[in-house]
């Protein structure tokens, strides 16, 4: 399995690969763990990575790339993979390319989660933050026993800036511009295949087992 998952924020991309990466006895590589454990090795390119973190820019995509090159090169991803929201951009994907030619692999699928934008809305303006101890809740999916109380310490609960209406459509809206030639991309390529990620988790998790060709 050598798959790649795309989908807005919300989508759902890391609780099911999380889970169908244990299923299938694969790695689960997402960008974000992937600077953080890279940088927290002290690897020079983690320690390039961790600058660009600690002042708050965004990681060149060389550098990303060159992490990603080093973990497919890695023992445990000689059986397959899945990578978790990249690339991103057109440039990402080319390089994510070669990237596989290099290391002699080829991706078998390209899973996109299609979620209404109604849905994401739901879900990324739900979380709550404990003011005092910094737990998080989530007013559908994990509410505090009581509206407006941290459970653990009985600390106000708020919602962040970047947790807002306006903040998650900008985010949304910058998402589907940057993602809309992607999808094109792989379309062209034939590996495109998407899923509709709402409703039960076991639904989606068979639907995305379809796509990738596991019928289990």
């Amino acid at each position: 399995m050598r798959i790649v998952f795309l989908g807005p924020p919300g989508a759902g991309k890391g609780t099911q690969a999380r889970e169908l990466a244990r299923a299938w006895g694969v790695p689960h590589l997402a960008t974000g763990d992937m600077l953080r454990s890279a940088a927290a090795a002290g690897t020079p390119l983690g320690l390039e990575a961790k600058r660009y973190m600690d002042e708050g820019a965004l990681v060149p995509d060389e550098v990303i790339i060159g992490l990603m090159r080093e973990r497919l090169g890695a023992p445990d991803a000689a059986k397959g993979f899945i990578v978790d929201g990249f690339p991103r951009t057109i440039a990402q994907a080319e390089a994510l390319d070669k990237v596989l030619v290099e290391t002699g692999q080829a991706l078998g699928a390209v899973v996109f989660f299609d979620v209404s934008e109604a849905e994401l809305l739901r879900r990324l303006t739900g979380r709550r933050v404990c003011r005092r101890c910094q737990a998080t809740y989530h007013l559908v999916s994990a509410p505090p026993a009581k509206a407006g109380v941290c459970d653990k310490c009985g600390g106000e609960l708020y919602q962040r800036v970047d947790d807002g209406e306006e903040t998650v459509r900008n985010r949304l809206g910058v998402y589907g511009r940057q993602t809309a030639p992607l999808l094109d991309y792989y379309r062209e390529q034939g590996l495109l295949r998407t899923v509709r990620g709402e409703g039960p988790i076991d639904g989606i998790r068979r639907a995305i087992r379809e796509a990738a060709g596991d019928a289990r």
